[in-house]
C-alpha cells in the first residue's frame, strides 16, 4: 500500500536518473571531444623507454685478482682503477725486455766499432795503393830509360834485367794491394750490414718492451666511462680469463629516449621538434625534450629473425620506427633517471606547423 512519502521518493528517483545519465553523457562527451581535439594536434606513444651507454668490462689478459676497489652501484670516473690483477710475471717480462734492449744496443756499438776498424784498414790499403802506383811509375820510367840505354850499349844486360824485375815486382805488388783493397771494402760492407742488423734487432727488442709494457698495463682494469658500476661478478683471489665479463658501467649522465612510433605517424615528425616525456616511475613527472634523429630502418629489420614477406604468408602489420629523443633535463634530473624505464612521449604537431 503506497503512502505519500513513498510516492515522493519514487518521483525524486525518477527525476534524478535522467539527470545522472545526462551528466555521464556530458562528461563522457567532454573528455571524448577533448581527447579527439588533443589527438588532432599531438602524436603520442607509450612504446618508449630510457636508454644509455652500458659498457661491459672484460679483462684483456688472464690472471689472479689481487684487489677490487669498488662495490655494486658505486659511481666511478673514467680511468679510475677498479681491479688490479697479479702483475709479477708481467713485470719480469718487462725487465727481460729491457735487458734484451741493452744487449742489442751493446751489439750495435760493437758492430759500429768493427766497422770503424774495417774502414780504417781500408783507408790504409788505399794509401798502400797510392804508394804502389808511385813505385810503378818510377819503375816504368827506369825500365824505359834502361831499355833505351841497352840499345845504345850504355848499360849491361844484367842492369837492365834488374830494372825489369823491379818493375814486374811493383806491378805484382799493385795487383796484390788491389785485391786487399777489394777484400777490405767487402769486409766493410759486411760490417755495415751487421750494424743495420743490430739496429733492426734493437727496434725489435723495443717492440718487445712496448708489448710487455702494454700487457702490464692490462693488469690494471679501469672504468671505461663515467657512470655507476653494476652486475659485479668477480671476487678477490679469483682467476679470471681474458674476455670474461667482470662488471658493467652504466653511464648515468647521458640518457636519451627511444620511442617506437607507428610508420603512419613518422611522416608528421621532424628533427628538432620539442616533445614532452612523462616518466611514470616518478609520479608522472614531465621532462622537456626534442627529436634528435630517426632510425634508418624499422625495428623489425634489426630483429634476430627479420620477417620475410616473400614467403607467401604475408600479413600486413603496422611497423614501428625507433626515434631517438634527447632530453633537456639538468644533470641532477638525468642522474635520477634509470635506463629501461618506460615513458610516454607526446609530440606537438602544431609546433612543427608553426616552425615551417
Amino acid at each position: 500500500m503506497s503512502t505519500p512519502e513513498k510516492d515522493i521518493v519514487e518521483k525524486k528517483k525518477s527525476k534524478a536518473l535522467p539527470v545522472i545519465l545526462l551528466s555521464i553523457v556530458v562528461v563522457g562527451a567532454f573528455f571524448g571531444v577533448k581527447a579527439y581535439i588533443f589527438g588532432l594536434h599531438h602524436i603520442e606513444t607509450d612504446d618508449a623507454q630510457l636508454e644509455t651507454n652500458i659498457s661491459p668490462v672484460l679483462p684483456r689478459i688472464s690472471g689472479y685478482v689481487n684487489d677490487i676497489r669498488f662495490e655494486d652501484n658505486q659511481r666511478v670516473k673514467k680511468g679510475e682503477l677498479l681491479i688490479a690483477l697479479d702483475d709479477r710475471d708481467l713485470k719480469i717480462k718487462v725487465d727481460q725486455a729491457k735487458v734484451a734492449i741493452e744487449n742489442a744496443s751493446a751489439m750495435v756499438q760493437v758492430a759500429k766499432a768493427n766497422l770503424g776498424s774495417s774502414r780504417a784498414a781500408a783507408e790504409a790499403v788505399k794509401a798502400n795503393t797510392e804508394s804502389a802506383n808511385v813505385r810503378i811509375r818510377k819503375a816504368s820510367q827506369d825500365y824505359a830509360r834502361y831499355e833505351k840505354l841497352l840499345g845504345e850499349k850504355s848499360v849491361t844486360q844484367q842492369q837492365f834485367d834488374a830494372i825489369k824485375a823491379e818493375k814486374e815486382t811493383a806491378e805484382a805488388q799493385l795487383e796484390l794491394i788491389k785485391k786487399q783493397e777489394e777484400a777490405a771494402e767487402t769486409q766493410a760492407n759486411a760490417l755495415a750490414e751487421q750494424v743495420n742488423v743490430a739496429l733492426t734487432s734493437v727496434k725489435q727488442k723495443q717492440s718487445d718492451l712496448d708489448y710487455a709494457n702494454l700487457q702490464l698495463s692490462y693488469a690494471s682494469i679501469t672504468a671505461p666511462q663515467n657512470g655507476v658500476v653494476s652486475r659485479k661478478n668477480v671476487q678477490a683471489g679469483q682467476f679470471v680469463q681474458a674476455g670474461q665479463p667482470l662488471f658493467t658501467v652504466v653511464n648515468d649522465s647521458d640518457i636519451w629516449v627511444v620511442a617506437n612510433f607507428k610508420e603512419t605517424q613518422v611522416s608528421a615528425m621532424k628533427i628538432g621538434t620539442d616533445v614532452d616525456i612523462v616518466v611514470d616511475a616518478f609520479k608522472g613527472k614531465t621532462v622537456k625534450a626534442y627529436i634528435a634523429s630517426f632510425s634508418p630502418a624499422t625495428g623489425a629489420r634489426f630483429s634476430l629473425l627479420p620477417p620475410d614477406n616473400a614467403t607467401g604468408n604475408f600479413v600486413k602489420v603496422v611497423q614501428r620506427v625507433p626515434v631517438k629523443i634527447r632530453m633537456k633535463a639538468d644533470k641532477e634530473m638525468l642522474q635520477i633517471l634509470r635506463p629501461g624505464l618506460s615513458v610516454n612521449v607526446t609530440v606537438n604537431i602544431d609546433e612543427m606547423a608553426e616552425k615551417k
